[in-house]
């Protein structure tokens, strides 16, 4: 995992500390962290949508509490803390909790079950890219591809909210163990122990065989001619096609619904059944649109129902791929597409 000292260590110039005071002066401050901020509490929330209304919380909450701020932290540090904190207020007023479900996959009898994260929203590379590091902000979090990837957050959401809020702080973001303690206020041997707890859970969750998913964030020229057979595929569905470009173990997931599909037959079914214009549940002609989701190949599916002009937005298909074959798509609904800054239509 990336890592960068995010914590306080370093003077803040005087300067900083006198535009805190001024109105104009501290929307400027804060908005020069406003990106990697919401990173930071979509990994606590693992929601898009969570995560903008909490960093603007957090940006009252620092307003409210300016002259708190002597310049005894990096300015950066101060606010992290204050995000960290409202994003656990957060969580505290509205527990939600993964759900372990026990049943069989549908379209197959393979014991996989997916996790379940209703809350669960991909976020957009364009926005990942806005938090980067510049010569202004060296110390910036770099955003890898490893701590922003689907199957990371969702298992850190089966952590309690302090355990995860430890892990971020120290594994994602590179804080000392004592800095992390005093900004949740608890002993270092408290944060100590809640590290090792978390890093134990998190390793039951993540996929056996993650540590040899490839680590780039940009995509390889197989990835993006796979990504456009996918697109074709669908477009033009031809079932025969579909299942080439499936793992075996491939599965779908479709949050917030409770549904997923596991195994490459059981998934061409379910592609067939929307995409087969003989089938009983056909849509309507598809086109899509490559994007990208959390570091990952996506892909934005526009659906033209009968009778209708125009292509409209039906969902968004992030994809996890290994060895030339598509192993996860996580389908999410249209509701982000102004986020990805995709069209009304096509």
């Amino acid at each position: 995992m990336s890592k960068a000292n995010t914590g306080s260590g370093a003077s803040a110039e005087p300067s900083v500390v006198e535009q805190t005071v001024d109105e104009v002066g501290f929307a400027r401050l804060v908005e020069a962290h406003r990106r990697e901020l919401q990173i930071h509490c979509y990994r606590m929330l693992g929601s898009y949508e969570d995560s903008e209304d909490l960093v603007q919380e957090t940006f009252l909450r620092a307003w409210r509490k300016r002259e708190t701020y002597q310049g005894r932290s990096t300015f950066r540090a101060w606010l992290y803390r204050i995000a960290t904190n409202a994003c656990l207020d957060f969580l505290e007023r509205n527990p939600r909790k993964p759900s372990d479900r026990t049943i069989p996959a549908q379209g197959g009898s393979s014991t996989t079950v997916p996790d379940e994260i209703p809350w669960l929203q991909p976020y957009p590379d364009q926005l990942l890219e806005m938090a980067a590091p510049s010569e202004a902000d060296p110390d910036v979090v770099v955003v890898a591809k490893e701590t922003i990837e689907l199957a990371f957050l969702a298992a850190i959401q089966y952590l309690p909210p302090q355990q995860r809020a430890v892990l971020i702080l120290r594994d994602v973001l590179g804080w000392p163990a004592l800095e992390t303690a005093q900004l949740l206020e608890v002993t270092v041997a408290t944060v100590n122990n809640a590290t090792l707890r978390a890093r134990a859970r998190l390793k039951e969750r993540l996929p056996e065989r993650r540590l040899e998913w490839p680590a780039t964030d940009d995509p390889t020229t197989a990835e993006r001619a796979l990504l456009q057979r996918y697109m074709t595929v669908l477009e033009r569905f031809d079932a025969t096609i579909v299942a080439e470009l499936l793992h075996e173990d491939v599965r779908i997931t479709m949050p917030p619904n409770p549904t997923w599909f596991v195994g490459r037959d059981a998934v061409a079914a379910q592609l067939a059944r929307v995409l087969d214009p003989e089938s009983p549940a056909y849509h309507g002609a598809w086109r899509s649109v490559p994007c990208r989701a959390n570091r990952q190949p996506a892909v934005a599916h526009y659906i033209r129902a009968a009778g209708d002009d125009d292509y409209r937005p039906w969902n968004i298909d992030v994809l996890r791929v290994e060895e030339g074959r598509i192993v996860e798509i996580t389908a999410f609904g249209a509701k982000l597409f102004p986020a990805f800054g995709l069209p009304d239509t096509l």
